[in-house]
């Protein structure tokens, strides 16, 4: 074999090709522009994206990924933890990549933010790092014995003060919902938390050792991209039931009640702040300078900043919250007190109410899937239109239960007025207006817990079964105020942005001077007002209520 300076020839060859290559490479990576944007890390219940925007709000690049979901026994919902932080560095490393590929440097990325489903628990040893059992998703059922069981303690035992003083039974369970602004539930944290100490023995032992960490998908994620910091921002602890809302620390009375020490809990900071660098991926050395759960951060994206104004996101089921400022604003009217967001270090919190319907675009599915009334969700809009009105068929979509403002688990669906006049464009449009009159339940006991100070009216919105025209239109008529749809829909993504670009000064965002956003998504957004009167209207939600009244109960199983 002939030799080149001392080595094979075909070797000197690939050397050649290598230098070449990464030339080329090197050239194409100095060629790439240069300029400022904002990401946000999005970790939903069945995906992950990642996201870059500009100043305006417009997708430069994005990738996104499903995990797996487990559900091993009925009524259970699993992730694995590991998985999820796979797919961050992966939708990270991906949109980077499509950044690079139209012409921007992967430097261009100035901060993240990153927003996550809430309530949805994990419990990790803090020496390896590594998980201790699966995550136990928000949605999850498994928990109503621990929940009885914290209940029959609130009657047995109560829950006792720092004072001393206990409280048992209903003024027990008031008492913690006037700290933690919930009731004990299935949904929240500290339940989950105790269901994996009770069945997974290595969270137990990890308890006894102080070597346990808890926390929600936010704390996971953190202590990860960060480097094994244990953090939280108010709005995802606000849904552990171990907050206290208006201390905005964490509760001794609760932790005491639930048997958990503090030095499990993640160190709370603001949900706007520079919280570390990211020690690897495609973006190490970024800051990550914003956390909010998913729905208080569709509030901030959808610049519901001001006291009075509201978003709804329609997804499968749907989430209202109202943004009630500075003040914590105790329901008597079904709602959930929580924190919205903190803006930053030593500032004072911005508070919402909360009221969520369980069924909303699934509901279209089951007309899809189950009715076979059509072949694509999108179609409901078509055959919604072909009739002027729902020919006296109201349709009350509680599959399993009514939740805010009714709180009835016995509710049952049912489909009342139904004659031989009744098509099923006629049903597709009761499906529409059943979810209008369930946002017109929730907004109206928001009115009533602000006692007036703060009327919303115009509701922002955002997610998959907004993309309707009919749709909206319907909402818009049955709610009485005008509905606000943005072009560009990823609201809960943009809300992560904009509490990181606020905390690092890009473009001049302000939090605490909301018209510092009035650039952000405001082309092509739409505005769809009432077009009918308010007797109609009127009449239209008395007979609604006369629906909801006689699907109430329905479930004697569930009664008894």
């Amino acid at each position: 074999m002939r030799k080149y300076f001392g080595l094979p020839l075909r070797l000197t060859s690939r050397l050649s090709s290598f230098t070449l290559f990464t030339s080329r490479t090197m050239s194409s990576k100095t060629s790439l522009k240069k300029g400022e944007f904002i990401g946000a890390l999005d970790c939903g219940t069945t995906s992950t994206r990642f996201i870059i925007f500009d100043e305006y709000a417009s997708i430069i690049a994005q990738h996104q990924l499903e995990f797996p979901q487990y559900y091993p026994h009925p009524g259970w919902h699993e992730h694995n933890p590991e998985e999820i932080i796979e797919s961050v560095r992966a939708c990270i490393s991906g949109a980077v990549q499509n950044l690079e590929s139209v012409g921007w440097d992967k430097e261009s990325v100035k901060a993240i933010g990153i927003t996550n489903q809430r309530e949805t628990t994990v419990a990790w040893d803090r020496n390896t790092g590594k998980s201790l059992c699966p995550a136990i998703v928000w949605d999850d059922g498994r928990t109503k014995g621990t929940v009885a069981h914290y209940l029959s303690k609130l009657g047995s035992e109560g829950i006792r003060l720092p004072d001393g003083e206990v409280k048992k039974g209903k003024e027990g369970h008031n008492l913690i919902k006037s700290i933690s602004g919930l009731p004990i539930s299935t949904y929240f944290s500290a339940i989950k938390l105790r269901w994996m100490m009770h069945h997974h023995p290595p969270v137990q032992e990890a308890y006894d050792n102080d070597t346990l960490l808890f926390g929600t998908v936010d704390s996971w994620i953190c202590y990860h991209l960060l480097g094994s910091a244990h953090l939280t921002d108010p709005s995802n602890a606000s849904r552990t039931l171990l907050l206290d809302l208006e201390k905005l620390e964490w509760s001794k009375a609760l932790l005491d009640f639930f048997d958990l020490k503090s030095s499990i809990l993640p160190k709370l900071l603001s949900s706007s702040e520079v919280y570390g660098e990211m020690k690897d991926t495609e973006l190490k050395g970024v800051k990550v300078a914003g956390i909010a759960g998913d729905q208080q951060a569709a509030l901030v994206g959808n610049k519901c900043l001001t006291t009075g104004e509201a978003k709804c996101t329609y997804g499968t089921g749907a989430f209202l919250l109202f943004c009630t400022g500075n003040k914590v604003v105790r329901s008597t009217h079904g709602l959930l007190s929580t924190v919205a967001y903190r803006p930053g270090p030593n500032l004072p919190p911005v508070y919402a109410l909360e009221g969520s319907i369980a069924v909303a675009g699934s509901a279209i599915k089951w007309l899809r899937d189950q009715m076979k009334m059509i072949e694509s969700t999108s179609q409901i809009n078509d055959l919604a239109a072909s009739v002027e009105d729902t020919g006296g068929v109201y349709f009350v979509t509680a599959f399993s239960g009514l939740l805010a403002p009714y709180w009835d688990p016995t509710a049952a669906g049912l489909l009342i007025g139904l004659s031989s006049y009744t098509t099923p464009g006629h049903i597709a449009r009761a499906t529409l207006e059943a979810n209008a009159f369930q946002t017109r339940a929730i907004l109206e006991s928001m009115h009533k817990d602000a006692k007036h100070e703060t009327k919303a009216n115009e509701l922002k919105v955002d997610g998959g079964m907004t993309n309707g025209d009919v749709a909206m239109q319907i909402l818009a008529d049955n709610i009485g105020v005008d509905i606000l749809r943005p072009e560009m829909r990823e609201s809960t993504a943009l809300g992560s942005a904009l509490l990181a670009g606020s905390a690092v000064g890009l473009y001049g965002w302000d939090l605490s001077k909301p018209n510092t956003f009035a650039r952000v998504n405001a082309a092509g957004n739409s505005t769809f007002e009432s077009s009918i009167n308010d007797d109609t209207r009127g009449e239209r939600w008395r007979m609604w209520q006369r629906a909801i009244e006689r699907a109430k109960g329905w479930d004697e199983d569930e009664a008894e």
